[in-house]
């Protein structure tokens, strides 16, 4: 009689394994069809992504957040992968796609801005997916990025590109406030104080979980299709494609020589190569609306909010299948 809630269950726990194909099935939907996801606007996102951080909060304790600032060295690693190595990569792709390839200057403003934003909350979810060890470590990384940016980000744009852009800093700590602090406390709390409550929405916050990721991954794409659809678009997704892809690898390399002798350092590099190569998108496509009078600046951002999610979560899945490899090899 127990047998078939088991399975139930257990097919439930085991959904974020479709995870990357559903991302991929709402990014060609949000193309085919945008309507499908136009109604997922951009109010949505902040409790979409408290969600997910509040799934990560119900399977975590506060002492695994205090450990993660035991970690100044990996914090420091993940701060130069994010503000230093992705902002030289973005500015070096600018210059190659402006005088080498003859694309507009605004589209190299445009990589170069999503190359200077704080990282994405849902680097954190696939550190969770790939290593859920070091979920609050990730958390704690893409918190420290996002609650600088507000300083950072103006200095790198006035730096690479000459603009000056004034940032919302009391926004800014509102949202990480909303979308990290809260639900991340919340889900901490109800795992200290009532563990059965937690025993019981587990095996359902995974299917949530897909469902939100891939709102989220198709509805930007949906919102700024004339934008995809342009002339540029697949230059820019070449040029996004690019971007991302050597940010994962980069963070990946710099990571695995840092701590090449630390015991968890596979662990610790696929945290870090998540923390490089998943930026926030969404912050990336408001700034470029609101500061650029080009609109050809925000188009990079709006191609690479579901590409990241897309390249991020296929990530999880080959790793996962690599670790699964090796744990029954062994």
């Amino acid at each position: 009689m127990n047998q078939k809630p088991m399975s139930i269950l257990e097919i439930l726990k085991q959904a974020n394994s479709i995870l990357p194909y559903v991302v991929l099935a709402s990014t060609l939907v949000a193309l085919v069809f945008p309507p499908s996801f136009t109604w997922f606007t951009s109010r949505y996102y902040a409790p979409a992504l408290g969600y997910l951080m509040f799934a990560v909060g119900v399977n975590s304790s506060e002492k695994d957040f205090l450990e993660a600032f035991n970690r100044p060295a990996e914090l420091v690693t993940a701060y130069v992968g994010q503000f230093v190595v992705k902002p030289l990569l973005g500015y070096l792709l600018c210059i190659i796609s402006v005088n080498l390839f003859g694309l507009p200057s605004a589209i190299g403003a445009g990589i170069v801005l999503l190359a200077c934003v704080s990282g994405a909350q849902l680097s954190s979810y696939a550190t969770f997916l790939s290593d859920p060890q070091m979920a609050p470590l990730s958390i704690v990384m893409t918190s420290l990025s996002t609650i600088s940016a507000v300083f950072v980000t103006p200095l790198l744009l006035l730096f690479f590109i000459g603009k000056r852009l004034p940032i919302d800093v009391k926004g800014m700590v509102f949202s990480i406030t909303q979308i990290v602090l809260v639900p991340i406390t919340f889900g901490l709390l109800l795992n200290r104080f009532y563990p059965n409550i937690c025993n019981a929405i587990r095996p359902f916050l995974p299917p949530l979980s897909v469902l939100v990721a891939a709102l989220s991954a198709g509805a930007p794409l949906a919102l700024n299709i004339k934008s995809v659809k342009s002339p540029f678009g697949f230059s820019i997704l070449l040029l996004a494609v690019a971007f991302h892809l050597s940010s994962f690898v980069s963070g990946y390399i710099l990571s695995g020589f840092i701590f090449r002798d630390s015991p968890d350092v596979k662990p610790l590099q696929r945290t870090i190569s998540f923390e490089t190569g998943m930026q926030s998108s969404l912050l990336a496509l408001a700034l470029a609306n609101k500061f650029f009078e080009d609109p050809v600046v925000g188009m990079p951002s709006a191609i690479s909010s579901p590409l990241m999610s897309l390249m991020g979560f296929s990530l999880v899945l080959i790793w996962s299948k690599i670790k699964s490899k090796k744990k029954h090899g062994s």
